[in-house]
Formats: C-alpha cells, sequence, structure tokens
C-alpha cells in the first residue's frame, strides 16, 4: 500500500472510535518507566495518546508520533485540554518514509503492527540510534491475539523479543539488551471486555 492509504487505513481504524478523554497508559510502560528520570521520550505510534499523556504527567518532553492525521489531532486536541500542550508535541509521520529527528533518553514502540509493509527492522534500527548514552528503547509487541484485536488472523505469528533484536542486528559494544521476556496479564479492552494476553517486552539500552 503507498503512503495514501496507510493514512486511510489508520485514519478509519481510529475515527471508528469514541476520541478518548483521558486515555490509559500502557502497562509494560509503567512498569518500566516508573523509576527513570524523566527526560526526552519519543512515542512511536501514539495511537489514542494515553503512553504521551502519562509521560508528560510524569515530566517528560514527549514527541509523539502516528501515520494517522485522526490520531495526531486528537493528541493535540487533549493535551491542550489537559494543560500537557508544553510537554507534548504531536507529529504525523510514515515511519516508511520519515523518522522524527532529535536525540532521545527514552524511545518507546507498543504495538507497532500493521497490515501494510513496514520493515520494522529498520525503523527500530534508527530507533535505537536516536538513543542518547543511556538510554533505552521499550518495544511492546503482542505475543497473543486479544479478542478486540484488528487482526483476528488464525495463522499470525508474532516473532519473539529475542527475534526482534537479532533483527534489530545492533552492535552489542553499544547497545544491550536489558530485557527480552513474554509476560501474561488480564487485559481490559476498548469495549470492556477481558481476556489474558501475552506481551513481548524488549528493552535496549545504549551503553555507549
Amino acid at each position: 500500500m503507498n503512503i495514501t492509504n496507510a493514512v486511510t487505513f489508520w485514519d478509519g481504524v481510529y475515527a471508528a472510535r469514541p476520541a478518548a478523554t483521558d486515555p490509559r497508559p500502557n502497562v509494560r510502560l509503567t512498569e518500566t518507566v516508573a523509576g527513570l528520570p524523566p527526560g526526552d521520550v519519543l512515542d512511536l505510534g501514539c495511537g489514542a495518546g494515553g503512553d504521551a499523556l502519562w509521560l508528560a504527567r510524569q515530566g517528560w518532553h514527549v514527541t509523539a508520533v502516528d501515520v494517522s492525521s485522526v490520531a495526531i489531532e486528537r493528541l493535540t486536541d487533549l493535551a491542550a485540554s489537559h494543560g500537557l500542550d508544553d510537554r507534548i508535541v504531536a507529529e504525523r509521520h510514515d515511519l516508511r518514509e520519515s523518522f522524527p529527528h532529535g536525540a532521545f533518553d527514552l524511545i518507546c514502540a507498543h504495538y507497532l503492527h500493521t497490515p501494510l509493509d513496514l520493515d520494522r527492522a529498520t525503523v527500530l534500527r534508527a530507533a535505537a540510534h536516536a538513543l542518547r548514552p543511556g538510554g533505552r528503547l521499550l518495544v511492546v509487541d503482542h505475543g497473543s491475539t486479544a479478542p478486540w484485536s484488528w487482526n483476528q488472523d488464525p495463522d499470525v505469528r508474532y516473532p519473539t523479543p529475542q527475534e526482534v533484536a537479532a533483527d534489530s542486528a545492533l552492535d552489542p559494544a553499544t547497545w544491550t539488551v536489558e530485557r527480552a521476556a513474554a509476560p501474561r496479564r488480564i487485559a481490559t479492552g476498548p469495549d470492556g471486555r477481558t481476556a489474558e494476553v501475552t506481551d513481548h517486552v524488549l528493552i535496549i539500552r545504549r551503553t555507549a
């Protein structure tokens, strides 16, 4: 699909959902970041904006990106309504075409799955190179299919955190894998249903 179709697809996904007034952050984000000193963070695929809002409330300066204009416009409005527009900058990027400028202490990529063509390994390598020394890349992927997921393909296979790390082909002299795990949790979907899901969690730290 071309960039127009990518925008159309994701605009449709977000437009079909009511605009959230105070979206929740991802659990794997809050458990990972709670003890870190705030700095500059890049949120790749910000979606409804729960992570960006939570990070800003913790004192982080957030650059939030998404391919969907609907998601970006909603987050911009949310940041202003919550008095966080001085801490959140929302930008539209198709990560196949462009990557945000800057250096970051933390980069988050939560559930960066898409039915469109996306070379995730290239995106994650770009993210790792955008880290400052000591900075962390947090990649959280689906390890199972939730009942409310847009992708209900029974044959879908989710790469393990170890495979994602290997595909990124990062020099171990510069980047270190701090965590590669597949924890389970009870999740609540947009419609209120609950289900046990598996997350694939990868944390890579830039050491040099």
